[in-house]
C-alpha cells in the first residue's frame, strides 16, 4: 500500500483522531502531540492494515490504543478533579459550542475505560462494537454506558 494511499485515508478520517485527541488533551499543545504520535503509531501499522474492516475502525482502534498508552505513562497528563476547575480550551479551529465544549470536558473526568467506551457510542459504535474492542460483555457495555450518561448528567448539572 503506498504512501499517497495512506496520506489520502488519513485526511479523509482525521476528524476520528481529532475528536479522540479533544476528549484526552489538556491543552493544545498537548493535543499536536498526541495528534502526531497517533500519526507516528498509525503509518508504522499502516503495512500490516489488510482492509478487512474500514480505515476508519482500524484507525479508530490505532487512536484510542494509542492514547491509552500515552495516558498510562507516569507523569504525562495530570487531570483536573473538578469540572469547575477546568478551563475552556483554547482551540482557534474549534467550531464547537458552550454546551459540546462542557460535555467533552465532562467525559474527560470520566476513567480511561470508561471515557473510551463513551466516545465510542458517541461516534456510532454499536455495543456489541464496543464490547469485541474492550474485550468486555455486551451487557456490561450497557450498565457502563448507563452509569456513565449518569455520571455525566451529574457533572453537568453543576
Amino acid at each position: 500500500m503506498s504512501e499517497n494511499r495512506f496520506l489520502t485515508l488519513i485526511k479523509e478520517n482525521q476528524g476520528i483522531i481529532y475528536k479522540l485527541v479533544s476528549i484526552y488533551a489538556n491543552d493544545a499543545d498537548e493535543k499536536k502531540d498526541m495528534y502526531q504520535e497517533i500519526l507516528l503509531n498509525a503509518w508504522k501499522g499502516w503495512p500490516a492494515f489488510r482492509g478487512d474492516s474500514k480505515f476508519s475502525t482500524w484507525l479508530y482502534r490505532i487512536s484510542l490504543n494509542t492514547l491509552l498508552t500515552l495516558r498510562r505513562k507516569p507523569s504525562r497528563i495530570d487531570y483536573i478533579d473538578s469540572l469547575n476547575d477546568i478551563s475552556p480550551l483554547t482551540d482557534t479551529n474549534s467550531t464547537y459550542n458552550d454546551d459540546s465544549m462542557r460535555l467533552r470536558q465532562a467525559i474527560r473526568l470520566l476513567s480511561e475505560t470508561n471515557r473510551a467506551i463513551v466516545s465510542m457510542h458517541l461516534d456510532g459504535y454499536e455495543n456489541n462494537e464496543i464490547a469485541e474492542f474492550m474485550g468486555i460483555s455486551n451487557n456490561h457495555v450497557s450498565v457502563k454506558l448507563h452509569r456513565c450518561k449518569e455520571q455525566i448528567s451529574n457533572l453537568l448539572k453543576r
